[in-house]
């Protein structure tokens, strides 16, 4: 039996992921701050597929209280599929920016998956096996339809599962980036928006349901809404053929006077 632990399984594309992984046969360890949730959720799921749950509250914000969720990432029963899903949206630009708001929102959507992948990854790699499933935005990629510093944090995750996935997948590792469109969660509302606002929102259950057929096809990078895969093939190709430039060792002819 494997076990999967899911950051920010309380609501959202966690407890989706939660309720999917159950249904597949996982134990489960379920982070997030809201105790009673995470308790019912371990309830209903307990009940309806006979796994094991554990339930972790840490506000992962706060470095003491993630350091609990390393350690069980590092301890055994073993962690088999890491899904790094907590994370958080900061509404307005970087001018007027609260920091403590600033760095909270960089400490949950970028340095927490990166220490509990650190953490999480030792093991994974002696014992040959293992899976990682960093939640990202659509808004990696369009940077310039965000306001302040969220797209910039979700970029990190993109590139961080991708020179991830170079560095362990030859050793059994498999790494996957999920790059939701807006979808029906509650961080609107935590940001003070209106989602009735937003157009062509993406329901969970369609994104998560997505998601694991990409991780089931082993995909590095999965966009549920694009339609087509070529689309993204595309993008990579040209990506490597900018790439044909950056060994030159002399400025470009057009930055030569």
């Amino acid at each position: 039996m494997t076990i999967a632990l899911i950051t920010g399984a309380s609501s959202g594309i966690g407890t989706v992921y939660a309720r999917r992984l159950a249904a597949r046969g996982h134990d489960l360890v379920l982070v997030a701050r809201a105790t009673e949730r995470l308790n019912a959720l371990a309830g209903e799921l307990r009940s309806a597929h006979g796994v094991a749950i554990e339930v972790i509250t840490a506000d992962l914000t706060d470095a003491a209280q993630t350091e609990p969720v390393a350690q069980r990432l590092r301890a055994d029963p073993p962690i088999d599929i890491l899904v790094n899903n907590a994370g958080a949206g900061l509404s307005g630009g970087l001018s007027h920016a609260d920091p403590v708001a600033l760095e909270n929102l960089l400490r949950l959507n970028s340095l927490v998956p990166t220490l509990l992948t650190a953490a999480v990854l030792p093991g994974m790699l002696e014992r040959g096996h293992g899976s990682i499933v960093n939640i990202a935005s659509v808004l990696a990629l369009l940077p310039e339809y965000s306001h302040g510093i969220y797209a910039a944090t979700k970029s990190y995750v993109l590139t961080m599962s991708q020179s991830l996935h170079a560095e362990v997948v030859s050793r059994g590792i498999y790494v996957q980036a999920v790059l939701p469109v807006a979808t029906r969660t509650e961080i609107y509302d935590r940001m003070g928006g209106d989602i009735s606002k937003v157009p062509d929102v993406m329901e969970v259950d369609d994104l998560v349901d997505a998601a694991l057929i990409g991780f089931d096809r082993k995909e590095l990078v999965t966009i549920p809404p694009v339609p087509d895969a070529a689309d993204w093939d595309a993008f990579e190709r040209a990506r490597m053929v900018l790439a044909l430039g950056f060994s030159n060792s002399k400025p470009a002819k057009r930055y030569r006077s």
